[in-house]
């Protein structure tokens, strides 16, 4: 598979004084935006059931969060994320069991590899930066999403990005701790957006996901970010 970026995050369930804790964490908000992901899978949603996830978004292009390397346990997950396109059609033609096109991005492969819209929906974000010890004195930033999705669902995301393997257990480590000092219970679990999105919207495909995944799982299995 080629290679991006592995992103190791844990979504929680965002409280009224959650900003303001950050703030008192040092944290910085970077932005508050406003934005639409668009989903794609098959009808028998074969990339979500890999766990593939195929998103566009509103002026940032294409992304497909691929499961990571390493099982890992606990209210978390880690992700390998693809924004390049020619890496993206690669990776979705091994996984759909298709031959690789000779030119074209993204878009120019959804008809062919039966890639349809499965949901859109808007998100209100603020982004929050901050930086945080670990155990073993290191310093890592730490990026905190708190999103409300138009159709009434927030959540909220602790998300580090390393480089390799062998950083995610540091990674995880600053990521548990940062929760806990935001409240965050060891063993909560939030779904991510589009979870909730089919399971209110499209109960069947929601049924489909659980065909695969235990319910539990589904709690921690990312959407996109």
């Amino acid at each position: 598979m080629a290679q991006g970026l592995i992103e190791v995050e844990r979504k929680f369930v965002p409280g009224p004084g959650t900003e303001e804790r950050l703030q008192e964490l040092g944290g910085t908000l970077e932005h508050r935006v406003t934005f639409r992901d668009s989903y794609y899978d098959t009808p028998e949603l074969s990339l979500m059931r890999a766990d593939y996830w195929l998103r566009q978004r509103e002026g940032s292009g294409w992304e497909l969060k691929c499961p990571g390397a390493a099982s890992v346990s606990g209210p978390h997950t880690e992700y390998t994320e693809l924004t390049a396109e020619p890496s993206i059609v690669v990776q979705l033609c091994e996984v759909l069991g298709a031959v690789v096109p000779g030119a074209g991005g993204v878009a120019a492969v959804l008809g062919p590899l039966g890639l349809q819209l499965v949901a859109s929906f808007v998100t209100k974000r603020s982004a929050w930066k901050l930086v945080l010890s670990g155990a073993d004195g290191e310093e890592r930033l730490l990026r905190v999403d708190l999103d409300t999705a138009d159709f009434g669902y927030a959540v909220g995301e602790v998300e580090a990005l390393v480089d390799k393997e062998a950083e995610v257990p540091a990674a995880l480590e600053k990521i548990h701790h940062l929760s806990s000092l935001l409240g965050v219970l060891a063993q909560e679990k939030a779904p991510a957006k589009l979870i909730v999105y089919l399971q209110r919207f499209r109960p069947q495909d929601y049924q489909r996901l659980l065909e695969v995944y235990v319910s539990d799982i589904l709690a921690e299995t990312e959407d996109g970010d």
